[in-house]
């Protein structure tokens, strides 16, 4: 397969075909890739959820902008739409893991249909895979395993809810091992948070504010080589608060030092900071000080 062909895997039929494995369920697969057959080298857009476990070294896979190498005990959770690349080197003699695939047409009437999009790793990068220990990827397999019993009995009245309630099981297991990786590898994250005010303060230094705006939390995780989504979780799980309150509450501390100032119109402040409508300067400044920017001003200077 020429590398720049892009295959776009649409349902569970097509996916199971490229795998060469048995369709059991028009919306559901699981598949162990030991006696599947390997996907060609190429680059894939999966328009279906999908997690997989990795039980030992498959190679370099491509996704967003990161090479990841696969290790024993990983787990990666994909929501539709992403794209991976499989490069010749990946291809392995022997792969040994689980896939599963599901279309979103499946959680309607479940019990995912509304907490799916709370799973906020479905939108990680693969350089912020899931690693799990032995005795987490037993558990992560044992969720395969029940999917897959039940995509083997004859589909009943309670089949689809079984199935959603595994499939809930395993992302609910992803979680808490999420937010133990975010603890056990706490040194891979250190320094993130002074790297996160440090660039904030750069961003208000620069021409950004003029030409950008106001700094996004997608922007900065970007600056800082990180998805949106683990790096607003990694900045919950370090301070208890949003990545976008901690960008408000610099924007509060510029504003009151600019406002000092008593020559910079207010308008020319909220400029400054981003804002395209001072109004919304002023919405969020009294929202934060309980005082619009004038009486912050006023009450400056009756202080004096």
């Amino acid at each position: 397969m020429h590398m720049e062909a892009l295959v776009r895997i649409n349902n569970i039929t097509q996916y199971n075909q490229i795998r060469s494995v048995e369709t059991l369920h028009p919306l559901i697969t699981v598949v162990n890739v030991e006696h599947a057959r390997q996907l060609d080298a190429g680059r894939y857009e999966f328009n279906l959820y999908s997690v997989y476990l990795k039980k030992l070294d498959c190679g370099a896979l491509v996704y967003g902008r990161s090479n990841y190498d696969y290790h024993d005990g990983t787990v990666v959770a994909l929501a539709p739409g992403r794209i991976i690349e499989i490069p010749p080197e990946a291809i392995v003699a022997e792969p040994k893991g689980w896939a599963l695939l599901f279309h979103p047409d499946l959680l309607p009437g479940t019990i995912l249909e509304n907490p799916i999009s709370a799973y906020s790793f479905l939108a990680y990068e693969i350089s912020e895979a899931l690693h799990v220990s032995n005795h987490e990827a037993s558990i992560v397999a044992g969720c395969f395993h029940k999917i897959l019993y039940e995509l083997s009995q004859s589909l009943d009245k309670h089949s689809k809810k079984l199935i959603a309630a595994n499939i809930e099981l395993l992302l609910s297991y992803c979680s808490r091992f999420y937010d133990r990786q975010f603890i056990s590898r706490d040194y891979v994250n250190s320094g993130i948070m002074d790297k996160f005010d440090s660039y904030l303060d750069s961003y208000f230094e620069s021409e950004y504010p003029g030409n950008l705006g106001l700094p996004t939390v997608s922007h900065c995780a970007a600056e800082l080589r990180f998805s949106s989504n683990y790096f607003g979780d990694l900045v919950k799980k370090e301070t208890g608060k949003s990545a976008q309150e901690l960008i408000h509450a610099k924007i509060i501390n510029l504003a009151k030092s600019r406002l000092r100032h008593l020559e910079m119109p207010i308008a020319e402040v909220a400029y400054g900071l981003g804002f395209k409508y001072p109004q919304h300067f002023t919405r969020l400044f009294r929202e934060r000080m309980g005082m619009t920017p004038f009486e912050y001003r006023l009450h400056l200077h009756s202080k004096n």
